[in-house]
């Protein structure tokens, strides 16, 4: 009987804790509550701008980035509230800024934190494309794709314990835990993104950024501009976690007619 029940408790966490994309359909386990980590993102997102150099509000790099993401912003929040999904935002503190760095990388974290190196924008070259790059970094952090990553990471770390206990027993393991999961170091490896993920972050940002104004038909040659910059040497660090290939540029020109639906009503 006492298994029976707790059968019955443990089912009823898992499904609480499951959460459904507003796009794709896809249900997702994110263990950790989105007020622990949005919380937690504001102390990381501050001590990451405090560690590097940033370029000033008034840069044009700056005012490229906060133009773009705020515009993506918009889209995102418009077409969660179309779909009655706001609470889905609730603590949402959105920011953007540019970090002085020839990384070719940019990522956000909960509550709409977002980073963007200048080494992406020669990559990106128009504000288009830097659209797409942001609709798809910010795609993954409302879809809890990293909550979902370190979700996984606290189960082999600390056998599923609360944040709030494993910030207290173990602060730096958490911290690091929480930088690989958003991406904020080199170090990888162990964190990426599965295909899943990928294919949702990329069907999202398309839309965010064709209602953001922006022609989701450019992300092809994006894309295909950063496998050529790759070209066989050591990988991008965008690429590192988002492969870029024949089944991805496949998978975009099949999701475009749906995509483009959102850029002709705007």
């Amino acid at each position: 009987m006492i298994k029976i029940i707790f059968l019955i408790s443990a089912c009823g966490f898992i499904f609480s804790a499951c959460q459904k994309n507003a796009i794709t359909g896809r249900r997702s386990l994110n263990l950790i509550p989105e007020s622990e980590m949005i919380a937690m993102s504001l102390t990381q997102y501050d001590q990451f701008l405090k560690e590097h150099q940033t370029l000033p509000g008034y840069h044009k790099n700056t005012i490229l980035v906060r133009t773009v993401g705020i515009k993506i912003q918009k889209a995102v929040e418009k077409y969660y509230a179309e779909k009655g999904l706001s609470n889905q935002l609730a603590g949402f503190k959105w920011e953007f800024n540019v970090v002085e760095d020839n990384v070719v990388n940019a990522w956000c974290m909960p509550g709409g934190k977002v980073v963007v190196y200048t080494g992406l924008l020669p990559v990106t070259q128009d504000e288009a494309s830097l659209a797409i790059v942001m609709g798809h970094e910010i795609a993954h952090a409302i879809a809890g794709h990293g909550n979902q990553r370190m979700s996984q990471a606290m189960m082999v770390q600390f056998g599923g314990a609360v944040l709030s206990t494993a910030m207290q027993q173990k602060p730096q393991i958490t911290q690091s835990v929480f930088q690989q999961a958003y991406g904020l170091t080199t170090n990888l490896g162990m964190l990426k993104y599965g295909r899943s993920h990928e294919t949702e972050a990329d069907k999202m940002g398309l839309i965010f950024a064709a209602m953001g104004g922006y022609n989701p038909e450019v992300s092809i040659a994006f894309w295909e501009r950063m496998a050529s910059a790759n070209n066989g040497s050591k990988p991008l660090e965008l690429l590192s976690t988002h492969p870029s290939d024949e089944t991805r540029i496949k998978a975009l020109k099949a999701f475009m007619p749906e995509a483009k639906k959102h850029y002709l009503i705007n």
